[in-house]
């Protein structure tokens, strides 16, 4: 059986080669700080295995993240040149390449789905092919690895070492924004658990009119785009803002239809991923990665969409949810 935590160790090992090819990069000033940062979240993945199955306490964790931080935090990490490639040896290479290119992309998500649905029921001696309930996750690794093979294919690229390089590169280029959509989901959670959400729904119905639903939709739909903005991710938002509003308030005072109040709340939501640099992943890391002089450039540009998709939604659930 293909364990998930086999994967894990992989993505580790990865993390751990890069920190270590960053250790001895002499064109990052900073090489010394990315290294622990990129190091320290390898070691994680390779020790978050035994904090899960019990055998080892979560302590050292905690303390890794939190050294994370204050390099991340502190500006302690930063980017070499040794991997960039020259601007003209980019465009020689996909111009050579051409629609070729998407041919790794679209397999990896082939790969995945194969994985999630026809693999799901294998079994091979009595034990299932890929381990249960992570038969998805498995099959965005297995299917990394099919993209990397393609592509060192395509690219006849014999030594493996230059996908760790270039890797690196990216990596390097996207900083510490890359592991913010994890860590705002994670206060989601605490959020939720700390019963944010019953708290925010005590004061808004303190303050909304008896009966008012279009006060009430206006209010859920804002509250939704205004905490994604403040935590980054609508996923995160959408538990908190449905148990003080959504569920309590618009489903069941107002009556409104369930599928229609949560789906619609949930793209108010991402009018808020729009607009707020905490979704790195969105906004921050293609500035970096397409190294734009404003690193803000994106959100600007979708300011306008953002609103004009808030009110839409808002009229949206005030016609068609009740």
């Amino acid at each position: 059986m293909i364990k998930v935590e086999w994967l894990y160790w992989l993505v580790g090992a990865v993390f751990l080669a890069m920190a270590a090819q960053m250790a001895v990069d002499r064109t990052n000033p900073k090489r010394h700080g990315s290294a622990a940062f990129w190091g320290l979240l390898g070691a994680s993945f390779v020790y978050g295995s035994r904090v899960a199955d019990k055998s080892a306490p979560a302590a050292p964790l905690g303390a890794a993240v939190l050294a994370m931080i204050c390099l991340a935090g502190f500006g302690l990490t930063g980017r070499g040149t040794s991997t960039a490639a020259a601007p003209e040896q980019r465009a020689a290479s996909a111009a050579r390449l051409g629609s070729k290119l998407f041919v790794p992309a679209l397999a990896l998500p082939l790969v995945a789905l194969a994985c999630g649905t026809l693999l799901k029921g294998v079994h091979l001696g009595g034990s299932p092919l890929l381990q249960t309930g992570s038969e998805t996750l498995l099959g965005l690794g297995i299917g990394s690895l099919v993209a990397l093979g393609i592509a060192l294919l395509l690219t006849r690229e014999r030594n493996p070492v230059v996908a760790l390089h270039s890797g690196r590169g990216l990596l390097e280029a996207m900083g510490w924004s890359l592991l913010l959509p994890q860590l705002l989901a994670v206060l989601g959670s605490i959020f939720q658990a700390a019963g944010v959400g019953a708290q925010v729904g005590r004061i808004t119905t303190h303050f909304l009119p008896d009966g008012s639903k279009y006060a009430a939709v206006a209010l859920y739909c804002l509250g939704m785009a205004l905490f994604t903005i403040i935590m980054g991710n609508a996923f995160a938002a959408f538990p908190v803002m449905t148990a003080a509003i959504g569920w309590p308030i618009l489903i069941t005072q107002l009556h409104g239809h369930p599928g229609v109040v949560l789906a619609v709340g949930m793209l108010a939501g991402f009018c808020g991923t729009l607009v707020t640099p905490m979704a790195a992943n969105f906004n921050l890391v293609p500035a970096a990665l397409l190294e734009l002089k404003d690193q803000y450039g994106p959100i600007k540009a979708q300011i306008p969409t953002a609103g004009a998709l808030l009110v839409c939604n808002i009229a949206i659930m005030s016609l068609f949810a009740f």
